[in-house]
């Protein structure tokens, strides 16, 4: 081959191969637009993505929140049962023995400290004496009528102020190094449509012999009489709070391919970002890893995602 076909061919070689050099970033764009028109993003380690718009988000109940530091409560629930403030109960006791000539109040009967509940003919003096009411509450018990014969050991009436009331609450015995004067308590009952709040002032020192397990208290206010003694409640205590970096509501997690995911949005579009948590408590779980400080995700709702996400990987399939 002479020198100037040698040449020629050299050049057509280079000339090839710089062509196909310069293919490559082109294809790996389209291959970049395909994977867009089929809902993936680019997010390292995403699970896949979702676009929706704000008018979707907010019609589907979807809230967005920039993530940061929260408190993650750890808390345990507990049995218990709502019974009389035992400082705020008067028994009330006749004086002396004799027969009752007068009864004023009846059973269930709100009083005022020193209303007249009954009059009594003593059997010692015969004289007549009023039994008055020690404090201000209801008569819960009545065990008197006209003409009885009642002693001096036994009581006529009971009269309780419902103002506030106790909750007793039994600590199984694997929560018995947990639970400690000053804790939060969140008390809620199937049957009473509000939730109330409180802190234990108590923690008893011994351990039912029958049951095998402690027994807390907590002061509830009641001014509106709805937490009746006798009343069954759940009794949600925070044994623990901690500070963490980055925390997130239980429901802004979701399961992807049995990965633990959080939607994190990007201009119109949700990544699928995997996580890994830490702490859980009864409203945040911190997040160790996956999701930044200062990253906007779905906090509430994020199942809608979930949802729209399942749709476009099973479009994708077919």
């Amino acid at each position: 081959m002479s020198n100037r076909r040698l040449t020629w061919f050299l050049v057509a070689v280079l000339a090839t191969m710089a062509c196909a050099r310069g293919d490559a970033p082109e294809r790996a764009h389209e291959q970049e637009q395909e994977h867009d028109e089929h809902g993936h993003d680019h997010d390292d380690g995403s699970l896949g993505s979702v676009t929706m718009m704000p008018e979707v988000l907010a019609a589907n109940g979807v809230e967005i929140r920039r993530s940061g530091p929260g408190i993650v409560r750890t808390e345990i629930e507990l049995p218990g049962e709502i019974v009389l403030n035992a400082d705020r109960v008067a028994h009330i006791v006749p004086r002396f023995p004799g027969i009752v000539q007068k009864v004023n109040k009846g059973l269930g009967d709100r009083v005022q400290a020193g209303d007249v509940l009954a009059v009594i003919q003593s059997n010692v003096s015969a004289a007549s004496y009023e039994v008055t009411a020690m404090l201000e509450g209801s008569i819960i018990e009545k065990h008197v009528t006209l003409g009885e014969y009642v002693r001096d050991d036994s009581d006529i009436f009971v009269v309780a102020d419902l103002s506030t009331v106790w909750v007793s609450i039994s600590i199984y015995a694997r929560f018995l190094a947990d639970v400690k004067p000053g804790q939060k308590v969140r008390i809620t009952s199937p049957g009473v449509g509000e939730t109330t709040e409180g802190v234990i002032d108590y923690v008893g020192p011994l351990v039912g012999e029958r049951t095998r397990t402690g027994m807390a208290r907590m002061i509830l206010p009641n001014p509106k009489r709805t937490w009746q003694p006798g009343l069954f409640v759940t009794a949600h205590i925070i044994v623990a709070e901690t500070r963490a970096p980055v925390a997130v509501p239980d429901e802004a997690i979701q399961t992807l391919e049995g990965r633990e995911v959080v939607f994190v949005r990007s201009g119109n579009t949700f990544s699928a970002r995997p996580v890994t948590s830490g702490r859980r408590g009864a409203e945040l779980v911190e997040i160790v890893e996956g999701l930044a400080p200062r990253e906007d995700y779905a906090a509430r709702g994020s199942f809608i995602l979930k949802a729209e996400h399942g749709k476009s990987e099973a479009a994708h399939e077919h």
